[in-house]
């Protein structure tokens, strides 16, 4: 009976999931976690697409994977729901209206001048405290032990004195390999769900797929040295950064600074300044990506850029879906899991520093807007979108007044 309902419930249209998605995507301000809510509010309780335990198992699964955990979640439902085109038509749904909308950033920074504007100071600022809440938090969840805030502390330092995304790249790979020998005595959790996701996939494309994964992330950096072409190593650099960003969406900030900025592509403010403008807009976080190639590119590179981040969350989840309910019962992998996400809070906390506070704080009142914007983002529980707002309004009053 189970199996007959699953079968039901995954025969709707391409068109009705893009719809769904869209609304979300247009609705879903708050971040990952917010995000995961409002996917369980639609997709579970009102659609009654997939139950609630297969909701908790697709949930787990992406949370293991690298990548924007909510967009891979709504890209499984999609998939569940309408096969791999509902997967893409879940995905372009809920990215759209943040990606167009973080685009026409770009644009209309482009036609104003940068200087010294209060406004995009305001914007650094709030970078500050969003970054830093985001440190705190995941600090309270991935470093709590001797070990993994050990692992932290010396991701930070190493790539702060060896920056660059390959340091990053070797940093997390380290941390994982100390976390599957050093944790595997820890008590990993393991999801709940005893249900399972159904494997839409048979096993052999499931691997096809992540053995294409593994592929681009080796293949693209030696083809991009033989090509010279900006929107190839645009490619490579977005396609790096959304296969190796565990964490959360806030994890992608220093991976794609490292890429973007020494390249010439954009200025460290404007970077930042878009990252601000980010998290005022509803829909996932890694539609930076698009005000990136834009500010750099043009259309060309907004689109290029986009797909290249997301891309790796369509390989690595179609191409787990058959294997979760081995995967998730590995204690080492679990462990190694531990270790990486250690690692990210310590990459995060160095970006922190460099160049989010070195680029904003430059004055004590610098810092006093910071400790407000904090202040508002962690205990008063504002969401960051406001807080983004104030910073910028903020930012305009002190301009006028000087």
């Amino acid at each position: 009976m189970a199996a007959k309902k699953q079968a039901a419930n995954r025969h709707g249209s391409v068109w009705e999931v893009g719809i769904t998605a869209l609304r979300l995507g247009l609705t879903s301000f708050g971040g990952p976690v917010a995000h995961l809510g409002y996917f369980y509010e639609e997709y579970v309780k009102r659609k009654k697409w997939i139950d609630d335990k297969t909701y908790a198992d697709l949930v787990a699964l992406c949370q293991f994977l690298p990548g924007p955990a909510s967009s891979q979640v709504g890209i499984g439902i999609g998939l569940m729901r309408a096969g791999v085109w509902g997967a893409l038509a879940a995905w372009l749904g809920f990215t759209l209206p943040s990606a167009v909308a973080l685009s026409l950033v770009a644009v209309w920074l482009q036609h104003h001048s940068w200087g010294d504007a209060g406004w995009m100071h305001g914007l650094l600022m709030a970078a500050v405290a969003v970054v830093a809440q985001a440190v705190w938090e995941m600090a309270h969840k991935f470093a709590v032990g001797r070990l993994e805030a050990t692992i932290a502390t010396i991701a930070a330092v190493a790539v702060l004195l060896v920056p660059g995304a390959w340091s990053q790249v070797a940093v997390i790979a380290a941390a994982g390999g100390i976390g599957a020998f050093g944790l595997r005595s820890k008590n990993v959790a393991l999801s709940s769900s005893v249900a399972g996701i159904p494997p839409f996939i048979r096993r052999s494309i499931g691997a096809t797929l992540l053995l294409l994964f593994a592929v681009l992330l080796v293949a693209l950096p030696l083809v991009r040295a033989s090509i010279s072409s900006p929107l190839w190593a645009l490619f490579d650099s977005f396609y790096r950064a959304g296969a190796l960003v565990f964490g959360g969406g806030h994890v992608v900030l220093p991976l794609l600074e490292a890429e973007v900025v020494p390249q010439g592509w954009i200025t460290a403010s404007q970077f930042l300044a878009g990252y601000s403008a980010a998290q005022a807009v509803p829909g996932p976080l890694f539609t930076f990506a698009a005000y990136i190639g834009m500010a750099s590119f043009g259309w060309k590179g907004a689109l290029v850029a986009t797909i290249a981040i997301f891309l790796p969350s369509f390989l690595l989840v179609l191409g787990a879906f058959p294997f979760w309910h081995w995967l998730r019962h590995q204690p080492r992998f679990q462990a190694a899991l531990v270790g990486m996400n250690a690692a990210v809070v310590g990459i995060l906390l160095a970006a922190l520093y460099d160049p989010i506070w070195t680029k904003a704080v430059n004055e004590p009142a610098d810092f006093a807007f910071v400790l407000g914007a904090f202040l508002l983002l962690a205990v008063w529980k504002w969401p960051a979108w406001a807080v983004v707002l104030v910073s910028f309004a903020g930012g305009l009053w002190h301009s006028f007044v000087q």
